[in-house]
């Protein structure tokens, strides 16, 4: 794969904050409003809204079109997602990839946005994987330190950063409609450290993945290219959503990803801390640890089936937990499994 130079903004430059999946910000628009100021503030970029951002039930089409607006868009330098969803797969279609490929610009989100990330990245145009204005920007007393430096460095500044585990996650934030979204974190629980598994050596590569929910749909589809040659070399990045999946399924899917041919080509997994709990199921703390432990170590044996040599890590906190780090997707990372460090490069 051909991959193109996407330019940072610069401070005084517009931002466009679209709802590509659901328009978070049309059921809770006092955390969108804090989420636009808090991301001027940190970034000195101007926020864009578009038609669709703040309506509920936008078609596919009309989504599709302000995406083409926002890539097309000169004086747009950068693009954001509010959160993510559940059909932006139906929005793809839609898209004019000589927009994205002619002026490109930096695009953050995670989640469905799994969809739009991986069409960039099948044109040549790498992205970022996290950033959500209403959960990670919007909403809690501030945005977390961890997140602020891997979003200037996504939008902004470029450099390589060392990820590093924040000590503290949450699995969900408080209720939208409850006023203390705006100023407390929800639940935080002490974390426990990354597990390394694999032989001890240094990867850099390219990323791909995203969310394990949304990659099956996207293979289902057929828009991955059929030669995994494409990703050798490269880094695999899975997490799996809010909806709680089970080790088992979760397992199932990686060892699809096996047979195809994808986990062979990798030389590296990276796993993220998955979320265990919701508004309605808050299992004990010592239940939550199993299931992520259950995870884990289905991660750990399906990767080693079929790639014995990969190094993995599982537990940096990129996908649905906070707080979040956003990681390049189709961009650098290295993984040392010598001294058990990760680096991404936001080039």
């Amino acid at each position: 794969m051909e991959f193109v130079s996407v330019p940072k903004a610069q401070p005084g430059d517009k931002v466009a904050v679209l709802s590509p999946s659901f328009a978070a910000p049309a059921v809770a628009p006092a955390v969108h409003d804090q989420a636009l100021e808090r991301l001027a503030a940190l970034t000195g970029l101007v926020p864009v809204e578009y038609p669709t951002t703040r309506r509920l039930d936008a078609s596919a089409e009309d989504r599709a079109a302000d995406l083409n607006a926002a890539f097309g868009d000169p004086e747009i330098r950068a693009v954001l997602a509010t959160i993510g969803g559940e059909d932006q797969i139906t929005v793809v279609p839609h898209l004019d990839a000589q927009l994205a490929s002619r002026d490109p610009k930096p695009f953050l989100g995670y989640s469905d946005n799994t969809n739009l990330l991986n069409w960039l990245w099948s044109h040549g145009v790498p992205g970022f994987y996290g950033g959500s204005t209403q959960v990670h920007l919007g909403a809690g007393p501030h945005v977390d330190p961890v997140h602020e430096q891997s979003l200037r460095a996504a939008l902004l500044t470029g450099e390589r950063l060392e990820l590093v585990e924040p000590g503290e996650s949450e699995d969900i934030g408080i209720d939208w409609e409850d006023p203390r979204s705006l100023s407390e974190f929800g639940e935080r629980e002490p974390t426990e450290p990354w597990t390394w598994a694999g032989p001890e050596r240094t990867v850099t590569g390219r990323t791909w993945g995203g969310c394990v929910d949304v990659l099956q749909w996207i293979l289902t589809a057929g828009r991955f290219p059929t030669d995994p040659a494409v990703l050798d070399g490269g880094v695999l990045l899975v997490e799996t959503s809010e909806e709680l999946m089970p080790a088992r399924e979760f397992g199932w899917i990686l060892r699809s990803l096996g047979e195809r041919g994808l986990l062979a080509a990798v030389e590296a997994v990276v796993v993220a801390r998955p979320p265990t709990s919701d508004f309605v199921v808050r299992p004990p703390a010592e239940v939550r640890r199993a299931k992520r432990d259950e995870q884990r170590d289905a991660a750990i044996a399906v990767v080693s089936r079929y790639n014995p040599d990969a190094v993995i890590v599982v537990g940096p906190p990129f996908g649905h937990t906070r707080p979040q780090w956003i990681v390049p997707y189709g961009g650098f990372m290295t993984v040392d499994g010598s001294t058990q460090r990760l680096f991404a490069d936001y080039r």
